[in-house]
């Protein structure tokens, strides 16, 4: 590993050895974890974050306090030593692989709620505190946050902050951006800059919480993210509706412009809907959270919809199950934190208008044949998740991609690689950029980040 020593301005060859050494002496050894001694499913997804020609980081440095993560990326900064940020490397490998990195660095000791104002329907917290346990403290309050990321059990904040990860409830309540109030964050420099909630002085012009989320650590590491909080539902229920193409685009237009206030509504494909144990074709899931009387009212005018068209309808009794159920399908997360993760699966995110969500899957029936795969598409946005088992030749693979992405651009969209075999990702266009989007990304990194310290090379 090389670098720059800034203050002598001399070249100076950094062995691993004497990178553990540097931040041994700035944050302790109990703070340092040396890339060979990492549990098993933590490096092999460092490993498939990188591009093949990596090599390895030294460590993975974990700080305890926002100061000592401060200090620590002023010191690779120093160095320029290159960092891989991360919480708990739940979605470490999504996206773009980065060129090289020398360390890595993790916000997961990071993990306290700072303030919870139960009246005024905020939380602050520390990035490295988990989905979970937030959930579980809010829940006390009958509170909760309104997202439900993918492998929520291990995902931290700052990671869902990071790869803007929202789930099926931003049918209802929009985005991880529409949720952040406030966002404190280190820069490549080791600075730590706020903005939002109560701070007065943004920097630079830019929306910043909008800016840092969804940015795959490329323009800052959060420290620190104050959210809105919404009450516990007193009542939820969930209604699959399955039958044709035809007859679910109609219920799903007619959900639209209804009075009908559902907290989620999905768009399933016929395997997926199979995966979770139903039939009768592909499938939408609406949910509803609201007053009990309420919940049964809507229910019941979704079942006259359906029956008119000839749809079959049901009530799942438990909604929780369902959608932890439907999580293991699209996702399959049980299998993420095995010593050898199987490397089959490719999943993407997906974006189209709305209203050709139906006649897209329809497409991506004939495209896929008897491919495994499965579709979910949130209604409202368009937005959505593509599973596919790589069952064939991954060139074969890449070319229904390929056909895929065309189809969700012809419908003002995209699509992104998530996780892919290594291979396919280092020769697919990962993020799948149209017109002036790549440079204008590049300006705005280079202004938060000029000297290509934070996750490298990530977004293009």
């Amino acid at each position: 590993m090389y670098s720059w020593h800034v203050r002598t301005l001399t070249f100076v060859r950094l062995t691993d050895n004497q990178i553990i050494a540097l931040f041994t002496d700035l944050l302790g050894v109990d703070s340092i974890v040396s890339f060979d001694r990492l549990e098993t499913h933590l490096s092999h997804r460092i490993v498939h974050s990188l591009a093949p020609d990596s090599i390895q980081p030294a460590a993975v440095i974990y700080p305890k306090t926002i100061a000592e993560l401060s200090r620590a990326i002023a010191l690779a900064y120093e160095y320029r030593l290159r960092i891989l940020p991360c919480g708990n490397a739940t979605k470490l490998d999504w996206g773009g692989l980065v060129s090289r990195v020398d360390i890595a660095i993790s916000t997961s000791r990071l993990n306290r709620i700072i303030e919870h104002c139960v009246g005024d329907l905020t939380v602050t917290v520390e990035t490295g505190v988990k989905y979970q346990d937030l959930q579980a403290v809010l829940a006390k309050a009958g509170q909760f946050l309104a997202i439900d990321p993918p492998y929520g059990t291990n995902a931290t904040i700052g990671g869902i902050l990071a790869t803007g990860s929202a789930g099926a409830l931003r049918h209802r309540y929009n985005s991880v951006r529409d949720m952040c109030l406030g966002i404190e964050f280190v820069r490549s420099d080791g600075e730590v800059v706020k903005a939002g909630g109560r701070v007065v002085k943004n920097v630079a012009g830019y929306d910043l919480m909008k800016l840092l989320t969804g940015s795959y650590g490329t323009l800052g590491i959060a420290s620190t993210v104050t959210f809105r909080l919404y009450p516990l539902p007193e009542y939820t229920q969930v209604a699959l509706v399955t039958g044709t193409a035809k007859a679910i685009a109609q219920v799903q237009q007619q959900i639209s412009t209804s009075v009908l206030t559902p907290s989620t509504c999905d768009l399933l494909s016929a395997s997926a809907i199979a995966g979770l144990g139903f039939e009768h074709g592909i499938g939408l899931a609406v949910q509803f959270s609201s007053l009990k009387a309420s919940v049964i009212e809507q229910c019941d005018r979704l079942k006259t919809i359906a029956q008119e068209l000839n749809l079959q309808f049901q009530i799942i009794n438990d909604a929780q199950d369902f959608w932890q159920l439907l999580q293991t399908v699209m996702w399959q997360d049980e299998l993420r934190n095995l010593d050898q993760p199987p490397n089959n699966k490719i999943v993407c995110k997906l974006g189209i208008l709305p209203s050709a969500s139906v006649a897209f899957l329809e497409q991506c029936e004939q495209i896929f044949g008897n491919q495994s795969y499965y579709l979910q598409i949130h209604a409202s946005s368009g937005l959505g998740i593509l599973r596919v088992e790589e069952g064939q030749d991954l060139e074969i693979i890449a070319d229904q991609i390929a056909k895929v992405r065309s189809m969700t651009e012809l419908h003002s969209g995209f699509l992104t690689i998530l996780e892919a075999p290594h291979k396919l990702k280092f020769h697919q266009n990962v993020w799948g950029y149209a017109g002036n989007a790549r440079d204008l990304m590049n300006k705005i990194q280079k202004q938060f980040d000029a000297r290509g310290v934070l996750s490298p090379s990530r977004m293009f």
